[in-house]
C-alpha cells in the first residue's frame, strides 16, 4: 500500500496526536528516532504551541472586547453631551480599540480554525513514517530472532553430542580402571596411581613455567623497545 492509499485509508479514522503520547517515544527508545519522524515532531509541537498560545490570546481578547462594550454603554449618554468632551473621547477611543479587538479576534479564529488541519496532515505523515520504521524494525528483529533460534539449535546439538562424548569418555575411563585394577592389582595401581599424579602435577608446573618465562620475555622486550625509542628521541632533539 503506497502513501496516498494509506492516508485514503485513515480518512475518517481518528489518529492520536502522536507526540503527546509517551508510548509512542517508547517506541524509538532502543534505536532513537529518525532524522524524518524528529522532524515531523518537531513541526507539530510548534504548532501545538502556537494553538495554545493563540487560545489564550483569544480568551483575554474576548475579555477587553466584553470589557470595552461595557465601556461604549457607559460613555453613550454622557458623550451626547458638550460639556462631557472626556467622556466622548473615551468613546471614541473605546470604539476605536473595540474594532481593533474584534479584528485580531477574527484574525486569531481563522487560525485556530487552520491548524487542526495542519496538526492533522502532519500527524498523518508521522504516524506513516513511524509505520514505516516500526515494521522494518520488526521485520530485521524478526530476521536476527531466526538467526539466533538456528544457532541455538545447532549449539544444542553439538551440546547434545558433546555430552555424549563426555559420558563416554568417563564410562571408558572407569572401564579401563576397573580392567587394570583386575588385571594388575590394587598394589601395582597405587603405585602408578602416584606415579601418573606426579606426572601430571609436573606436566602442568612446567606449563606454569614456560608460561611465565614467555611473559618475563615479553615485558623485557617491551622494555628494550621503549628505552630504544627514548634514545631515538634524544638522538632526534
Amino acid at each position: 500500500m503506497n502513501e496516498m492509499n494509506f492516508l485514503a485509508a485513515l480518512k475518517g479514522k481518528k489518529v492520536p496526536i502522536l507526540v503527546l503520547d509517551q508510548k509512542w517515544h517508547r517506541l524509538f527508545a532502543v534505536s532513537g528516532k529518525p532524522k524524518n519522524i524528529i522532524e515531523n515532531e518537531a513541526e507539530i509541537k510548534v504548532l501545538l504551541a502556537e494553538q495554545g498560545k493563540l487560545t489564550t490570546e483569544l480568551k483575554e481578547y474576548k475579555k477587553v472586547k466584553s470589557n470595552l462594550m461595557q465601556g461604549i454603554v457607559q460613555n453613550m449618554e454622557g458623550a451626547e453631551s458638550e460639556k462631557h468632551v472626556t467622556q466622548a473621547q473615551n468613546l471614541s477611543d473605546n470604539k476605536r480599540l473595540m474594532e481593533e479587538s474584534k479584528q485580531k479576534i477574527e484574525q486569531i479564529e481563522d487560525r485556530l480554525m487552520e491548524l487542526p488541519t495542519l496538526i492533522k496532515e502532519i500527524n498523518e505523515k508521522l504516524m506513516l513514517d513511524t509505520m514505516t520504521f516500526c515494521y522494518e524494525k520488526l521485520r530485521t528483529n524478526s530476521s536476527e530472532i531466526n538467526e539466533i533460534s538456528t544457532w541455538i539449535t545447532e549449539m544444542r546439538v553439538e551440546l547434545k553430542k558433546n555430552l555424549i562424548r563426555k559420558q563416554n569418555r568417563e564410562i571408558n575411563n572407569r572401564e579401563i580402571y576397573a580392567y587394570m585394577n583386575d588385571i594388575f592389582g590394587k598394589d601395582v595401581m597405587n603405585l602408578f596411581d602416584v606415579k601418573y599424579e606426579d606426572y601430571e602435577q609436573n606436566l602442568r608446573a612446567n606449563e606454569e613455567a614456560i608460561k611465565k618465562a614467555k611473559e618475563k620475555a615479553l615485558e623485557k622486550a617491551r622494555k628494550e623497545e621503549e628505552k630504544a625509542k627514548e634514545l631515538e628521541n634524544i638522538k632526534a632533539d
